[in-house]
């Protein structure tokens, strides 16, 4: 049953994970941190309403990935929408990094309090409100890792069944299916 997140009462769910799980989650979700960044520092002693009102950056990242997870709000196209995308993307990015940061960020936190539950494993146990942290992040992790892989569409994934072992993307591919199912049924728990 390893690696499928079962419904608790509240809205929670659990999922039990062994050491290499937690691990593995861990260290992505850090390697998520990283790839995010630690977002625009605001000055010291900055009016807080004016914090609040920050703009952010208005071109969209040029890391692929970054790319897919702070994506244009509008289709490439005329000057016209490449200008809305530019406007849209300043007053929104910076709260969406935050939000990505934070989930996360709940994934590291809700990890390294298993890590003293005891060797060979243990069984996580989220609330309803970190059940929807982990799924955002779990998301943030398959578009990142999709996109390093070059996934575009589902006749790819099939694909990526079929790799061999020898080939260097085996691993990240693993992992990437792995953090498919428990996105899937961490969704079917919350529904």
């Amino acid at each position: 049953m390893s690696g499928h997140f079962e419904a608790l009462p509240g809205g929670g769910a659990a999922v039990p994970l062994d050491e290499v799980e937690i691990s593995i989650l861990r260290s992505l979700a850090v390697q998520l941190l990283e790839l995010i960044g630690p977002g625009e520092v605001p000055p010291k002693g900055e009016d807080p309403l004016a914090e609040l009102f920050r703009e952010g950056p208005s071109e969209p990242p040029a890391d692929p990935a970054l790319a897919r997870l702070f994506p244009n709000a509008y289709e490439d196209g005329d000057e016209e929408l490449r200008a809305a995308s530019a406007e849209f993307r300043r007053y929104t990015e910076n709260d969406l990094r935050a939000r990505k940061r934070e989930d996360a960020l709940a994934v590291v936190r809700s990890l390294d309090g298993l890590s003293a539950a005891g060797e060979g494993g243990a069984v996580l146990k989220l609330t309803a409100e970190e059940s929807r942290r982990w799924l955002g992040a779990l998301n943030d992790l398959r578009l990142t890792i999709g996109t390093r892989l070059e996934v575009r569409d589902d006749d790819e994934n099939e694909a990526l069944y079929r790799l061999p072992d020898s080939d260097p993307r085996k691993p990240m591919v693993m992992a990437y299916l792995w953090l498919g199912a428990l996105q899937e049924t961490l969704v079917e728990t919350l529904m």
